[in-house]
């Protein structure tokens, strides 16, 4: 009688244990709120840090300014996690800011109307990132050659187009779009907010954003899934191109014209603020909310170094050192994440 009660209660407790499934998925939900969390401690304790030494940082019109000057930064960031979970790479969103910001100003110079510049540079930015897709999932090229090759002819396009000089735009409809306001919150903010609550949704909630998830994690069990994983990745590099289009048209309205450099660098920043909030480079993982607290982080670096009359020198070397660390995260987590695995 006594071995038939012990081994009830060995069975019972065998049962209240978790399963390796479930271990598993606990750690990972662990690990990722552990990012989260991470991340959003890293940005409180830059705030607390620069409020201390420049008073003037926490003022509504200083942070204001700060999420203003990274809304371009992080609307190319939320395409880019799409990409990035992918396990692929869009090196040429810098470039297409800035051919799309020449396409929409050239059509207002002609007298386009605003309405008509601003769809023009989203189709200049769902065919950039449409060839991009088609090259890397049809034609089966790598995204880092596909999209540093397009880095370079589309900044030659744009310096082409512009004949290497600034050109300017004196459409006071288009200019709303960079300088304007809506309840006292800038344009720029309000469409970067936008842009994150559709794209979370897209991501979090939809099919589609459980085969990005697929996709980057095994695109191969994802094909034998039934996961069109090449229209995926088609769809993913669009996106991307389609945010390099907004990024155009937000900076070109802003400055009310299209320079020839402009969005130079941008692609590094973005990366960067994807990596931070912790999109692996590898795929399969990441977040939208990240990525916006990790081009927060940037924000207000590069910010509360200007407060503090930081030389841009020394802040592009700073800025540097944040790009390496936020790889070296993506691969300590990378790492971390086999280990728990195995």
């Amino acid at each position: 009688m006594n071995d038939i009660v012990a081994a009830e209660r060995e069975r019972a407790v065998d049962s209240s244990r978790p399963t390796a499934p479930k271990r598993m998925r606990l750690h990972a939900g662990l690990s990722t709120l552990a990012d989260r969390l991470g991340v959003a401690i890293a940005l409180i304790v830059l705030v607390v840090l620069f409020a201390l030494v420049a008073p003037y940082f926490l003022t509504v019109v200083n942070l204001l300014d700060v999420a203003r000057q990274i809304s371009v930064t992080a609307i190319l960031g939320a395409g880019l996690t799409f990409v990035i979970m992918t396990a692929g790479i869009d090196l040429s969103v810098g470039s297409a800011v800035g051919v799309t910001a020449f396409a929409a100003v050239s059509l207002t110079l002609n007298g386009a109307p605003a309405p008509l510049a601003l769809a023009v540079a989203l189709l200049a930015g769902f065919a950039v990132g449409l060839i991009n897709g088609v090259l890397v999932a049809k034609l089966g090229l790598a995204a880092f050659i596909v999209t540093l090759a397009a880095l370079t002819y589309l900044r030659g396009v744009t310096y082409v187009g512009t004949g290497g000089t600034t050109m300017f735009s004196t459409h006071l409809s288009y200019s709303v779009l960079g300088q304007g306001s809506i309840l006292g919150i800038p344009v720029p903010i309000v469409v970067m907010a936008a842009v994150f609550a559709i794209g979370w949704y897209v991501l979090e909630r939809t099919v589609f954003g459980r085969w990005v998830h697929a996709v980057g994690g095994n695109a191969e069990a994802a094909r034998l899934a039934g996961i069109p994983v090449r229209r995926v990745l088609v769809t993913v590099y669009v996106i991307s191109g389609l945010c390099a289009g907004i990024g155009g048209m937000l900076s070109s309205a802003k400055l009310q014209s299209a320079v020839p450099d402009l969005g130079t660098g941008y692609e590094l920043s973005a990366i960067a603020a994807v990596v931070l909030g912790g999109t692996s480079l590898m795929g399969g993982r990441g977040s939208l909310i990240g990525t916006l607290v990790g081009a927060a982080i940037i924000g207000v670096l590069v910010n509360g170094l200007t407060l503090l009359d930081v030389s841009s020198f020394y802040q592009q070397i700073i800025q540097g050192v944040v790009i390496v660390m936020a790889v070296g995260l993506d691969r300590l987590r990378t790492r971390n994440a086999i280990t728990e695995g195995v």
